[in-house]
């Protein structure tokens, strides 16, 4: 899939709130923002797309998104001769505060072959160059999230990972003790216990899932841990966020699950197999069973 560059130049555009949309990729995990290019041939959802700063005073490598939908719209034809523009929603995941971009001098040495100053808006890029930024992104870009499992986003082909949004709700150690003591430590989805499974180590151990969309956040929204998060395995949790822009709701992923033929229940330690095996000796088989003697008449 075609990865293209997205130019935003500060002195043209000076309207968009950019650290507002950086600080709400550090606690939500993304922002979505509309885009306008000329031509969309080539672009599609899901291809990567990074922010190039073009500016009198500040110039370079800004960020990475994912182009959530591309569509053909009226407006002014610019840059490419005929080409009709098109409205991109982008899905911004990975974001450098401004003064911190990935200056010129930095990427003129690591990507020579880039003519960085003349790159168009919406350009796609040469796989070999996209595949440099990401080693160089990885490096020099923004650190991971503290306390994830999950690269960061960007430095790795769109094939090769699922994309899971973790917000800062999730990791919040308070709120998720707080969901857990109302609802334990299984799946809300499925069922799934890793300390049944696992033993000891899975003690304690499962994700907790914000069920409240990101468009639904303001300055004035508090958390509640106990209806606004549900505990899901790991499985369950990558579900509710992949493919979807807005986060599937426990009831979504609970049909799902009985769509494709699962049975939601629960396993059994050793210790509750032999109890109840134990139990059945006792009470011997079953009326009705093959080799149980029929009652006596009276």
């Amino acid at each position: 899939m075609t990865a293209i560059f997205l130019v935003w130049n500060q002195d043209r555009e000076d309207d968009w709130n950019y650290t507002s949309l950086v600080e709400q990729v550090q606690e939500t995990g993304q922002s979505h923002k509309e885009w306008r290019v000329a031509g969309a041939a080539g672009i599609a959802a899901g291809s990567d797309a990074w922010l190039l700063l073009r500016g009198k005073y500040w110039r370079g490598l800004l960020g990475h998104g994912v182009v959530i939908s591309a569509e053909p719209c009226a407006g002014p034809r610019s840059e490419v001769a005929g080409a009709p523009s098109s409205r991109l929603i982008v899905a911004f995941d990975s974001l450098l505060p401004l003064g911190d971009q990935l200056g010129p001098e930095l990427l003129s040495v690591n990507l020579p072959a880039v003519l960085w100053d003349d790159l168009r808006n919406g350009q796609a890029m040469d796989p070999a160059a996209e595949a440099r930024i990401r080693d160089l992104w990885r490096l020099e870009g923004p650190a991971p999230i503290p306390e994830t499992t999950f690269p960061l986003p960007g430095s790795y082909p769109s094939w090769a990972v699922s994309t899971v949004v973790v917000n800062r709700y999730e990791r919040d150690p308070e709120a998720r003790r707080a969901c857990i003591a109302h609802y334990g430590t299984s799946c809300a989805a499925c069922g799934f216990s890793f300390e049944i499974v696992y033993g000891e180590a899975g003690r304690d151990f499962i994700d907790v899932h914000h069920t409240v969309p990101v468009s639904m956040l303001d300055s004035n929204y508090l958390l509640d841990p106990v209806t606004d998060l549900v505990p899901l395995c790991a499985n369950c949790h990558a579900m509710a966020h992949i493919g979807v822009s807005t986060p599937r709701a426990l009831s979504e992923l609970r049909q799902m699950l009985a769509s494709a033929g699962f049975m939601r229940g629960q396993t059994l330690r050793p210790a509750e197999v032999e109890s109840q095996n134990e139990a059945l000796r006792i009470l011997g088989p079953a009326r009705g069973d093959p080799g149980h003697p029929p009652a006596p008449e009276r």
